[in-house]
């Protein structure tokens, strides 16, 4: 009896001391076998395929084409370096001028009149696109010059006027009234002083218009009014001094376009 005692707490010992083997990774001997006693190691699991990250798919912005403003430009129909007087309306007044000259055709007039205009005789346009180059060497606030077209008479016409404020803007003119088309807006292809230059540019297609300066397109405006008509150039002495632009350069291009047709509301 008591040997069996003594075996049952050596048998803790060695299982106490088999487990502290274990742990430090030795050898231990079974105190009743003698024989050496080898702990289990624990298996260790390796992760042969590791899981890997897939990036989501970086967002593509869509690009945009930017519009053609100028679509459907053709041959040049008329060039004018204002060599001869004989194609444009001039005048000498105490009031105002209208010289050609220089390869020019300036305008100076006094302020308290109305706008004075002179126009290219014996050429009319429907569709096209012309450009001017105007320079004012007397000009400030809100005087302002600039193209005529589609001009059917000297007192009906549209007019697209840059004013020394530095703005832009587009009218029609009917028995010497102006409707206003585009209030004026804020430029900086305007000249912001005297003497400047600007390369004015309007594009009429049916009712639409498109305006450009330096060749940057400004604005659209529509109007149905005058479908055909001659171009010209005018300038006005809006304050209370002397205004004096000179216009240069003249060039039309023939325009052939259709405008999209509209998908239809459902």
């Amino acid at each position: 009896m008591d040997r069996l005692i003594c075996r049952l707490l050596l048998g803790g010992v060695t299982l106490t001391l088999a487990a502290c083997a274990a742990l430090a990774g030795g050898h231990i001997q079974d105190p009743v076998l003698g024989t050496d006693m080898v702990p289990t190691p624990t298996p260790t699991t390796f992760l042969w395929f590791p899981p890997s990250v897939i990036p989501s798919p970086a967002a593509v912005p869509t690009r945009v084409a930017t519009p053609e403003r100028k679509p459907g430009i053709g041959d040049v129909v008329l060039t004018d370096g204002f060599s001869s007087p004989a194609a444009w309306n001039t005048a000498i007044a105490d009031q105002a001028g209208v010289v050609v000259g220089g390869n020019r055709i300036t305008i100076a007039v006094v302020p308290g009149i109305a706008p004075v205009a002179s126009f290219r005789q014996g050429e009319i346009f429907g569709d096209f696109y012309a450009e001017i180059t105007a320079r004012p060497s007397l000009c400030r606030g809100a005087d302002d010059y600039g193209l005529l077209f589609r001009a059917p008479n000297n007192v009906a016409y549209y007019r697209f006027a840059v004013a020394c404020n530095g703005t832009a803007g587009a009218e029609r003119i009917s028995l010497g009234t102006p409707h206003v088309l585009q209030v004026p807006l804020a430029s900086g292809d305007v000249p912001a002083g005297v003497p400047g230059e600007v390369r004015m540019g309007v594009w009429a297609v049916g009712s639409e218009f498109r305006f450009f300066l330096n060749g940057r397109y400004q604005f659209t405006a529509s109007d149905r009014s005058y479908p055909a008509g001659a171009i010209g150039v005018f300038a006005h002495a809006a304050g209370g001094t002397a205004v004096t632009v000179a216009f240069s350069d003249l060039v039309v291009h023939s325009v052939s376009y259709s405008p999209p047709a509209l998908s239809p509301t459902p």
